[in-house]
């Protein structure tokens, strides 16, 4: 259709003027008799385009009738004016219509549900488009965190022969006559990584069975997860503080624009940022909640949402929780030599909201007392000989953790849901689109 190269309409936009080549889909249209409005969109931005009949009496009818998420290809000349939604528009002089598009079924005030449904259509809204921008910076700048650290990315299997997080949240597969489980976690098979390369990261689809309907709970999620040999508790929970802060930067400065669309203050997240983040222990947690909320917890209990909530009020950072009750912990997370009722693990939780958005722990390298915790679970230790293989040939002490990419990116840009920041979301209730 035209001679000129197409570029993205942020890139028309900072030219400013003169004559240019766009493509995209109808975002919204008007019009009139004589003129028609058309705001395109594209992946980078939107911008106004003007359509008058006196350039385009022999397609008048066809543009007239083009509705919202038909693609086209414009040419025409750009310029500024404040009125246009975006601070500039494209007079039209030739138009090709690429893929036309009839009664979208996205329309205003759809529920959740509806909204769900069509979610492969949603995608396409300005508030997904900025959410997944979002992820995709956090998500290259965890890559980037890593490699710059020295780390190996490190692949493991999502078909297990044992569960590691819980028998009663695994998903069960028939494998080829065999049962295997969907990974609720990268860790076995980190730790099993370190003693050759000793930092080790991945990212990977996650898998739990919970039969929870909340609003921080997804069935399949995105799990960030590390391994280093030779680390304590003390070295790795700075060291998941200064990831976290790291891929926070530099997705606010690359994602300053949609966290504005989304709502969000950019310079307080940042601030956020430049704050030491404090490390309390489980005991001292209990403390808070008794005595500004008023909040009594026995010892050995997990704290529920409503609790990480409260507690989280008292916060303007992230705050490591560290030393939980043993026997609520994992079976690989050992307790503390000092203080035997007590783990060596921590979870960190976001302020106000009260999200965990790191779980992590020293792991334990004594067979005998893993042997005996997931007798307590109901697993047979013999499932897991490859792990304990482990500690037999070479041990050395090793710390690991994982991020919970969907709720990082629940608190930094202030969804209500975690679907929310999900491409397409599963959860008890969802498995399609």
């Amino acid at each position: 259709m035209v001679k000129e190269k197409f570029i993205s309409i942020k890139e028309a936009m900072k030219k400013g003027s003169g004559k240019v080549a766009v493509r995209g889909w109808i975002y919204r249209e008007r019009g009139s008799k004589e003129l028609i409005f058309i705001v395109l969109r594209d992946s980078s931005e939107i911008i106004q385009c003007v359509f008058k009949k006196d350039k385009f009496k022999k397609q008048w009818k066809d543009i007239d009738a083009l509705q919202v998420e038909a693609s086209i290809e414009v040419k025409g000349t750009i310029r500024k004016d404040k009125r246009a939604p975006t601070d500039y528009e494209i007079e039209a002089d030739k138009i090709e219509i690429i893929g036309e598009s009839h009664e979208f079924p996205i329309q205003k005030d759809l529920n959740e549900e509806l909204l769900g449904d069509r979610r492969h259509l949603w995608l396409r809204s300005r508030k997904m488009v900025a959410l997944m921008k979002i992820r995709s910076s956090y998500i290259q700048a965890r890559d980037e965190f890593f490699k710059k650290k020295g780390f190996y990315r490190f692949d493991a299997p999502i078909l297990q022969p044992t569960q590691s997080e819980g028998g009663s949240t695994v998903f069960e597969v028939d494998y080829y006559g065999n049962k295997v489980y969907l990974a609720q976690t990268w860790q076995l098979y980190g730790e099993a990584a370190v003693f050759a390369l000793e930092k080790v990261y991945n990212m990977g689809p996650t898998f739990r069975a919970e039969k929870s309907k909340t609003s921080r709970h997804l069935s399949e999620f995105w799990m960030a997860e590390t391994e280093v040999a030779w680390w304590k508790l003390g070295e790795i929970t700075e060291f998941a503080k200064e990831e976290i802060k790291y891929c926070i930067v530099k997705t606010v400065k690359e994602c300053a624009k949609e966290l504005r669309f989304l709502g969000q203050n950019t310079q307080k997240i940042l601030e956020i940022t430049k704050k030491k983040w404090p490390t309390i222990k489980y005991r001292d947690a209990l403390k808070i909640l008794k005595e500004k909320d008023k909040i009594n917890i026995k010892f050995g209990k997990d704290l529920r949402t409503i609790e990480e909530q409260k507690l989280m009020q008292h916060f303007d950072t992230p705050v490591v929780i560290t030393h939980y009750p043993k026997k609520i912990m994992a079976f690989y997370k050992p307790k503390d030599p000092k203080k035997t009722d007590e783990a060596l693990g921590f979870d960190m939780l976001a302020p106000g909201c009260g999200l965990e958005i790191v779980g992590g722990s020293e792991r334990s390298l004594d067979i005998k007392e893993m042997s005996e915790n997931l007798k307590e679970e109901g697993e047979k230790p013999e499932d897991y000989k490859f792990y304990f293989d482990l500690r037999k040939y070479g041990s050395v002490p090793h710390s690991g953790y994982g991020v919970g990419i969907e709720r990082v990116l629940q608190w930094i840009c202030g969804t209500d849901s975690i679907k929310d920041v999900i491409p397409f979301p599963r959860t008890m209730m969802r498995w399609k689109p």
